[in-house]
């Protein structure tokens, strides 16, 4: 058992400003005005580049928008459906420090369920990564994934990544798209210890299923603190 933590770290000051906005401007109508460049500068203290980076990545999601000689702006909403984020990327959009903990990694024969989801045979060699994941210190998850390993050869000899879904993206592997599905729940006693939560407590359940091309490369089973984990997701009417 390795129980090495991994603590996946960003610049975050320009984090924390992206984050400020986002909950500033939020609930403001499209059209209203943004907080300028100068405000954050002496709000937070930093230089103009790491306002410029927080705002730079509102404008590139959408909710933000610059008009020349004007100013930035909250967006007319677009018509999309959400984006797949890994769990590192998605602590980091809400301004959260992400930490990993490997509880378990090896190789291991697919049962039936694992194996009719990664489309493999059963008996197969698949990857079993079983982690805590914490947010600011916090235990957010526990989460384990299944990887076929004829797509991942040497995996397990390199190291264990900080980020899957980065470990993919170096193969060419990234999943583009997934399907998740949601379930409440109360925890085993093995989970409830390792969230630090009472048994009993409810948690949600989130089971995914990702795809690079036409490639099924990660089964997941994530168990999450409903306490401190809330599930966004965005719907379109096309």
């Amino acid at each position: 058992m390795d129980n090495t933590v991994v603590v996946e770290r960003e610049p975050l000051k320009h984090v924390q400003v992206r984050e400020y906005v986002r909950d500033l401007v939020g609930e403001c109508a499209p059209g209203t005005p943004a907080p300028s460049e100068r405000e954050l500068v002496q709000r937070f203290g930093v230089a103009r580049m790491t306002v410029r980076q927080a705002m730079d990545a509102l404008v590139a999601e959408g909710l933000l928008e610059r008009m020349p000689g004007r100013g930035t702006f909250v967006a007319k909403p677009r018509n999309q459906v959400g984006r797949l984020l890994s769990y590192t990327s998605e602590m980091q959009r809400r301004g959260l420090l992400p930490e990993s903990q490997t509880i378990l990694a090896r190789r291991e024969q697919a049962g039936p369920g694992v194996a009719r989801a990664l489309d493999l045979t059963e008996g197969d060699a698949v990857i079993h990564w079983k982690r805590l994941r914490r947010a600011d210190g916090q235990p957010m998850c526990v989460e384990d994934a299944y990887l076929n390993e004829v797509l991942l050869p040497g995996f397990l000899q390199s190291g264990m990544p900080t980020s899957l879904y980065h470990a993919l993206s170096m193969r060419g592997l990234r999943p583009s798209w997934a399907e998740d599905s949601v379930t409440a729940d109360v925890p085993t006693a093995e989970e409830a210890q390792a969230l630090e939560i009472p048994l009993g407590t409810p948690v949600l359940r989130v089971a995914r299923r990702a795809v690079a091309g036409d490639k099924v490369v990660e089964v997941s089973r994530s168990v999450y603190r409903s306490d401190r984990f809330t599930l966004y997701v965005q719907l379109s009417d096309d």
